[in-house]
């Protein structure tokens, strides 16, 4: 480093640390949401949806004439609902799954229960956890060595769903099974020709494709025109160098629409015809994946998809669609937010629609095509409002080798032109997981602190093509981390972060870019901050290998050969590592075992670098209890506030 850069520094760690900060009410983020996802019935008599708890997620029913609740699920301690379905006008199904932590989506069970909207009749239908003797299970013995997850409502059978069963074994071979939502039976319906699948069901409840991986991971598609026609391979990755997903069929199932990878760019819409094998391309943004399918009135038909970028814009297959028409009036009423349809009464004349944006939590609000009316009927975390939201905008730089790379960036809110302290915060994952214009607790938390906030979609990520992320593979600590030292030094040279007041904070694989950004570049943080993070790559690599035989070709093909990974692991690389380090991790922690963290701190502590720690043993891939979320948001402000001059914790 240049003697004049190093005089420059020194004085800017002397000076004092005072920004225009106010302390952060922790209380708004802690706070439970009333509600989070709702679904109307098909009737409209009624809603659906999941209420948070501490310590689990229930579903609730609510009559919508008065208001009130009806019927009510819970499960186990630590669970959650994974997903809910209306499967006719009176029955809810309701697939369970596990909290592993409050940084990672709950594990699916394989457990489904059912209930009536007033609340009798329930049960539980299927699980693989062995006898139940709840008020839900009346001491049935299910089937031990098979989970049962939700494929399809079959509108045409009011008593029957869809389900696949699925071996409790590593890379599984699946079959497809009908389940009577009532008397629990079940008949087997097919099976597949490749483990691991997931599935895709035409109008007529007809299994149409099955998309999964052996061992090997190479993606593959298999497609059948019913449920008697033989199962043939249309894609596979090895062969064509792309993914297919399907997303649906048209109406009357005589094409297919498929989300295809493409050998540069962004992944394009297509129809396909199953019949000539044609494929068509109806739509393909410059920039990014798709972002999510949009459905007709029946919940199943895909009419468009939604594409974010520096917002959400939603496009569809044919603008003077009745759905499409309804989606661009209402987007006139909502012109800064995003609209999406979540479900609809069976007559059409009902339709329930999620409002958000990147300042906006949420609202549902009740369409009535009768009377073409709009009426709020629930909000997500209201106590937030989106005039005291600060804005997130969307920033495109350039890598040192030409990659273009795509972020956000939040200030803090009514701050004024020029360089702040900054922390960047990059995503966990990392593979095909993105950044996204949302509204994102740490972003608000750190912005409210005083803080501009950086997050960069770095070379691995999600949402900007095939290649983006394949160029991830093995760059653990290399070009990924790169990548993120250049967004760094892209903020600086704007003139939006101050060079001598930065710091980088992140969980899980953004703890250990935290940890490895310091480790690489000493002298461009001036802290790191990693929750739930790993540190260890050897370590990670060995945990990955032993589950299953996919896993180890995982571990090989995106971490990289064992023998390369201490050199890229920041546990032992602390020697290099010149600034003070928070650590936190969870004890319960299965993803990211807290024995990183703990061979993280022991080798800081034999380096002389300064460390804190916050260890939790009943806590898991990231804090749920709200005593301890609100302990480490305390610690980590503190610590980010000493080093950086922010706001702390009231």
């Amino acid at each position: 480093m240049h003697w004049g850069m190093r005089v420059g520094m020194l004085a800017a760690w002397l000076a004092p640390l005072a920004v225009q900060a106010q302390q952060v009410d922790l209380a708004a983020y802690l706070k439970q949401d009333k509600f989070e996802r709702v679904k109307i019935s098909p009737s409209g008599a009624y809603y659906a949806a999941t209420m948070p708890l501490e310590d689990r997620t229930a579903l609730v029913v609510i009559r919508r004439s008065d208001m009130s609740g009806t019927a009510k699920i819970t499960g186990r301690e630590d669970s959650a609902v994974d997903d809910f379905w209306w499967a006719n006008d009176e029955r809810i199904v309701v697939a369970m799954a596990r909290k592993e932590g409050s940084r990672d989506e709950p594990v699916t069970t394989g457990e489904l229960h059912a209930i009536d909207a007033d609340g009798k009749g329930a049960k539980l239908l299927a699980s693989p956890l062995g006898v139940n003797d709840g008020p839900h299970g009346s001491g049935v013995k299910f089937e031990l060595d098979r989970a049962v997850f939700m494929e399809d409502t079959l509108p045409s059978d009011p008593n029957s769903v869809l389900v696949s069963a699925v071996p409790l074994e590593s890379d599984p071979s699946i079959r497809i099974e009908k389940l009577n939502i009532y008397t629990r039976r079940r008949s087997v319906v097919a099976s597949v020709p490749v483990r691991r699948a997931s599935f895709t069901v035409d109008a007529e409840g007809r299994v149409r494709f099955a998309r999964g991986a052996n061992a090997d991971n190479v993606s593959k598609l298999y497609y059948r025109d019913d449920d008697k026609a033989p199962w043939r391979l249309i894609n596979d990755e090895a062969v064509a160098q792309r993914r297919e997903f399907p997303m649906g069929f048209s109406a009357d199932g005589k094409i297919a629409y498929l989300q295809v990878e493409q050998a540069q760019g962004p992944d394009a819409v297509m129809a396909w015809d199953p019949a000539t094998g044609v494929y068509t391309e109806l739509m393909r943004d410059a920039l990014v994946d798709p972002f999510r399918t949009l459905y007709d009135m029946d919940g199943r038909t895909p009419i468009g998809v939604s594409f974010m970028t520096d917002r959400v814009r939603n496009r569809f297959f044919d603008e003077k669609s009745a759905t499409a028409r309804l989606y661009r009036s209402l987007e006139k009423s909502f012109k800064e937010e995003v609209i999406y349809l979540t479900s609809a009464t069976s007559d059409g004349k009902l339709a329930l629609f999620y409002v958000w944006s990147d300042r906006n939590n949420g609202d549902y609000f009740l369409f009535d095509a009768v009377n073409k009316t709009a009426d709020r009927v629930f909000s997500r975390r209201e106590w937030f409002h989106p005039s005291r939201v600060p804005p997130t905008r969307a920033v495109a730089l350039q890598a040192r080798d030409g990659t273009p790379l795509n972020g956000y960036l939040t200030l803090p809110f009514g701050a004024k032109e020029g360089a702040r302290p900054m922390v960047l915060l990059p995503h966990g994952g990392p593979f095909g997981i993105f950044d996204q214009w949302n509204f994102d607790d740490d972003t608000q938390i750190l912005a409210e602190a005083g803080y501009a906030v950086l997050r960069v979609n770095y070379r691995g990520s999600g949402n900007y093509g095939r290649a983006l992320m394949q160029a991830g593979a093995q760059e653990w600590g290399g070009r990924m981390q790169d990548d993120l030292t250049d967004a760094t030094r892209w903020a600086i040279e704007q003139g939006i972060a101050d060079p001598s007041r930065i710091c980088i904070y992140g969980a899980s694989y953004g703890g250990y870019a935290a940890l490895m950004g310091v480790a690489k570049e000493p002298d461009l943080y001036r802290c790191a901050a990693g929750y739930v993070g790993v540190y260890d790559l050897a370590l990670m690599h060995r945990g990955q290998s032993r589950r299953s035989r996919s896993g180890k070709t995982w571990a090989g093909d995106w971490l990289g050969a064992p023998e390369t990974l201490a050199a890229r692991s920041p546990s032992k690389l602390a020697e290099r590592i010149k600034v003070p380090v928070f650590l936190a991790a969870g004890g319960k922690d299965e993803r990211a075992p807290i024995a990183h963290s703990e061979r993280m701190e022991k080798a800081l502590k034999a380096a002389g670098v300064p460390v804190e720690t916050l260890y939790f043993p009943y806590e898991g891939h990231g804090f749920y209890t709200e005593s301890h979320r609100r302990e480490y948001y305390t610690r980590l402000l503190a610590f980010l506030g000493r080093h950086l001059g922010g706001g702390t914790a009231k």
